[in-house]
């Protein structure tokens, strides 16, 4: 998508985010994972770029104060979805987003069952405070050679990816194969609780 969206620009100078080992860097993943979001919505004609804009300076306005947000879910409710009909809602805007992306993120719905790799997070602190603040939980991590990335929101997925695999190749010149998944709303929201203490 060219530039021309019409979202508002990010801060000069970011106030700070969740706590991590670089925080400006952080942010950057975060603004990222915001914009191209926000890019693949109207790609996808899911919102108006009214409401997109709102969920953007809603999600900006919660990373400031050290809380991660996810996009989809805020859009959801700025577009005035009660609590029990998210669910739906929130797939289907997933749906949008996955289908503007190549490869297209499977939907897992067996995932919330999976259990937190405690190993992985202990051993890349620094991936579980992006994960964190991404809302992308890694779902399953064998060692080093084979690890999956899952949320609502598919492009938080890839980005975790993209870093988790940078991380791995620096510190043991491997490059793990990655998977990227979509989660229901329900099991996102277990895990997102479970994984992050949210």
């Amino acid at each position: 998508m060219s530039s021309a969206v019409p979202f508002p620009p990010a801060e000069a100078t970011p106030p700070p985010a969740a706590p991590a080992p670089h925080g400006s860097e952080v942010r950057d993943f975060a603004e990222e994972s915001l914009m191209r979001t926000a890019e693949a919505l109207h790609e996808a004609r899911a919102a108006s770029p009214a409401e997109i804009s709102q969920a953007i300076a809603m999600i900006r306005e919660s990373h400031a104060n050290g809380k991660p947000a996810e996009l989809l879910e805020t859009l959801a409710r700025i577009q005035g979805h009660d609590e029990e009909h998210l669910s739906p809602v929130i797939l289907e805007l997933g749906n949008k987003v996955a289908h503007t992306r190549s490869p297209y993120a499977p939907l897992i719905p067996f995932a919330g069952k999976l259990i937190a790799p405690s190993a992985f997070y202990d051993s890349f602190d620094q991936i579980h405070k992006l994960a964190r603040l991404l809302l992308s939980p890694v779902i399953y991590a064998e060692d080093t050679d084979s690890i999956g990335t899952a949320s609502v929101n598919p492009v938080a997925s890839a980005i975790l990816a993209a870093e988790i695999e940078s991380v791995v190749f620096k510190r043991f010149g491997i490059r793990p194969f990655l998977t990227i998944s979509r989660l229901d709303y329900e099991s996102w929201t277990f895990l997102t609780r479970k994984h992050f203490e949210l």
